[in-house]
């Protein structure tokens, strides 16, 4: 795994209508529309911030964790509305020895039901597999949170079992978890697919 494709500066990614980079102070607005919406946290385990100076605070523990090469949050933005969050997504529990990553994402809800999350969630897994060469990424997803499995499907992941009780979430207790996963070599697979049907249109 090539970590420091990850740290050695926080990488920007773009696609045609989306760009993942570094949450900022400037951010705070969108921030704490997303950390205020107890919508958007009841399948995480994640508590709702209802007081924006809290929220203030928790952008620099995103750079704080950043340094301490434990987790990765990406802002994602459109390309056109560069400044404003419509959600985030981050990369947490760099296993070195087993070459695997966990992926989360969380939107805005005024910005669900658009692709934003899929979308997302297909830029990172390009850069995690191309660029810094994990062979496994994995999500975890409490199993009513239909919304967020049908991300991961979109994007190759599969369904590979549920662990009954077997974590403890903040606000949650302990719940249920379905676990998705994708290889490197599953990625190679439906992406060359993907592209030889692009190829035959």
């Amino acid at each position: 795994m090539n970590v420091e494709a990850v740290y050695d500066q926080l990488p920007i990614l773009k696609s045609d209508e989306l760009v993942l980079k570094k949450i900022e102070d400037q951010h705070v607005n969108g921030v704490f529309e997303i950390y205020d919406n107890d919508n958007v946290f009841e399948y995480c385990g994640i508590i709702p911030k209802h007081n924006k100076e809290t929220v203030k605070k928790m952008i620099g523990h995103f750079e704080r964790d950043y340094h301490k090469r434990s987790r990765v949050k990406w802002g994602i933005f459109a390309n056109n509305e560069p400044d404003r969050l419509l959600g985030i997504i981050e990369a947490t529990d760099f296993n070195l020895k087993v070459n695997m990553v966990t992926i989360g994402y969380f939107l805005a809800e005024s910005h669900w039901g658009k692709g934003i999350a899929t979308q997302s969630v297909g830029m990172l897994l390009e850069f995690l597999f191309t660029k810094v060469n994990v062979n496994r990424i994995q999500a975890e997803v409490m199993p009513a949170n239909e919304h967020s499995k049908k991300v991961l499907l979109k994007n190759g992941f599969i369904h590979e079992g549920t662990l009954r009780q077997a974590t403890l979430w903040s606000g949650k207790g302990i719940v249920d978890l379905e676990m998705y996963g994708i290889l490197r070599e599953d990625y190679a697979v439906s992406h060359r697919d993907s592209m030889v049907g692009k190829a035959l249109k």
